[in-house]
């Protein structure tokens, strides 16, 4: 079965030449040119993983991924964008992004990119409960519990908690894994990532136990 793609992209002559690049390599693809047009198709077309420009007409990226996010917290989001300053890549992150790329880019990057997402969201996401320390986290819902408290993930949150997961009490690679979660282990990315461990350290203080640690130029560890 085809893997779907929801492309949105007010540039019309970009867009095509990517709905056809895709569609030449076996996705099945549909391109929205506005941010309105974008959330009406993800609600009929059912897409695997969605692409969106960040400046468009009507709703612009960050609003069209909030409004996803709202109906689907799995779906692989990425952003196209001209923008690099390291505040629009967290703001993106913060909008539920999974993903940047910085025009110009090339089609073989963007495909790559898309595998990449598609093969993370291919997960058992019906994985049992998992214990650390006094917590339960279930990747399937997105959830980590402590008593009768639970904390709904990011999609990003999930991935990465879950990798520290299975390397606890050893070092996650920190190339490896921003490369898994994030495509690439440049600056931006890498800045981006330090966001999140901070996200999830404060979500694991209710257990002094767990710690997440800073091993300089290399990783990270999640000592139980």
């Amino acid at each position: 079965m085809k893997k779907k793609v929801l492309l949105a992209e007010d540039e019309i002559t970009l867009g095509e030449i990517i709905k056809e690049s895709l569609e030449s390599r076996g996705f099945e693809l549909f391109h929205a040119s506005c941010g309105k047009t974008a959330i009406e198709a993800f609600k009929s077309f059912s897409p695997d993983i969605v692409i969106l420009d960040i400046m468009m007409p009507v709703k612009d990226g960050f609003e069209v991924s909030r409004e996803i996010r709202l109906l689907d917290q799995n779906i692989p989001i990425v952003f196209l964008t001209a923008k690099n300053r390291t505040q629009d890549v967290i703001e993106g992150f913060e909008n539920g992004a999974n993903d940047f790329i910085k025009k110009p880019f090339s089609m073989e990057e963007l495909i790559v990119r898309i595998n990449s997402h598609l093969r993370i969201s291919k997960v058992n996401l019906e994985m049992e409960w998992i214990s650390l320390g006094k917590f339960k986290f279930n990747f399937g819902s997105q959830v980590l519990a402590i008593n009768e408290k639970e904390t709904v993930l990011t999609y990003k949150e999930t991935i990465l908690l879950s990798e520290l997961i299975k390397k606890r009490n050893q070092v996650l690679d920190r190339s490896y894994i921003l490369k898994l979660i994030w495509g690439s282990d440049d600056f931006f990315t890498a800045r981006s990532m330090d966001v999140f461990i901070t996200k999830i350290r404060k979500y694991l203080k209710e257990d002094s136990t767990i710690k997440i640690i800073n091993v300089r130029g290399v990783g990270y560890k999640l000592v139980v």
